[in-house]
């Protein structure tokens, strides 16, 4: 059986398995001035002062995993 735990991460796992800068992440959750948000409700959600973000939504945003492994 699937750890649903292992399918979301918050953002600064997400930019740090994706080798993005954690405000990157950060902007794509909430948008900016010249951008809206990137995700979907389904894909990333606030949690406290945490984003958290589902494998699929990286996925779906910034491609596959690109990590310096």
């Amino acid at each position: 059986m699937e750890n649903v735990l292992d399918k979301v991460m918050t953002a600064t796992e997400a930019a740090q398995l994706w080798n993005l800068a954690p405000i990157t992440v950060r902007q794509a959750c909430t948008g900016y001035a010249k951008a809206p948000a990137r995700f979907t409700a389904t894909e990333a959600r606030k949690s406290g002062n945490t984003w958290l973000i589902s494998v699929d939504g990286m996925e779906r945003v910034f491609g596959n995993k690109r990590t310096n492994d």
